[in-house]
């Protein structure tokens, strides 16, 4: 059993229903979903482009994927996920658009946001005493040798490479994709998630995914709404 810290919308939400059909699965419900096909390309191409992200489901990464510590359990997770989520107040990423990160196209701010920043890196930090370290596999599997000085260092402290100041908020909508098909494949996202770009997208909640089985899809385990904004302008904290 692997656990994870994601940012997801709740299940609810328009935009994870959106990302779901075009991903072809919900985390949340466990449905799945025909396919899309679109100009230029197939709905099997489209299958094969978003295999990766079917898988982890739709959701932006905060604690990457990790086994538990030894001497820890599953409710002290998710107590101490309880507490983050009760203490921690909700804000906006101001303008969500559709950028590329190398080959993968994923929803993503325009800009680095300082907020954003310390909300995942205090997130990184704080389930840190939960985390197993890597196995010597898990190492291998990233290829430390490939990696910047910085990455790799990240990955060594925290289980993961990109945290801290290496972290970029992205929710995937696509594995890599080869050059040719890029602008098919832009052509095909845009339309489908034009109700969400150019525009905040509200980070309120914080879900708990889980992966049952090593290869198995992740599924959502736990969601839980942040405190509002407005309330803590009430309380004056």
């Amino acid at each position: 059993m692997r656990y994870a810290l994601y940012f997801s919308p709740a299940a609810d939400h328009s935009l994870t229903k959106t990302a779901s059909r075009w991903l072809g699965r919900d985390a949340f419900t466990g449905e799945t979903f025909p396919t899309p096909s679109a100009e230029g390309l197939s709905s099997e191409e489209i299958h094969a482009l978003t295999a990766d992200p079917r898988r982890y489901a739709f959701h932006a990464t905060l604690k990457a994927p990790f086994e538990l510590a030894e001497g820890r359990s599953e409710e002290e997770l998710i107590e101490a996920f309880e507490r983050l989520a009760a203490s921690t107040t909700g804000f906006d990423i101001p303008n969500l658009v559709i950028g590329q990160l190398g080959r993968f196209f994923a929803l993503v701010p325009d800009q680095v946001y300082p907020e954003l920043q310390a909300f995942a890196a205090r997130i990184v930090e704080e389930f840190e005493p939960f985390r197993a370290p890597l196995s010597e596999p898990d190492i291998a599997r990233r290829k430390p040798e490939t990696l910047s000085p910085e990455h790799r260092a990240n990955l060594m402290r925290w289980g993961y490479p990109h945290v801290m100041d290496e972290f970029r908020f992205h929710m995937t909508l696509s594995g890599p994709v080869p050059p040719e098909q890029a602008p098919a494949m832009r052509a095909a996202i845009e339309p489908r998630f034009s109700d969400f770009t150019n525009k905040p997208l509200s980070i309120d909640g914080l879900a708990l995914f889980v992966e049952p089985t090593r290869g198995a899809d992740f599924i959502a385990h736990r969601w839980l709404p942040l405190k509002p904004a407005s309330e803590t302008r009430k309380t004056g904290t």
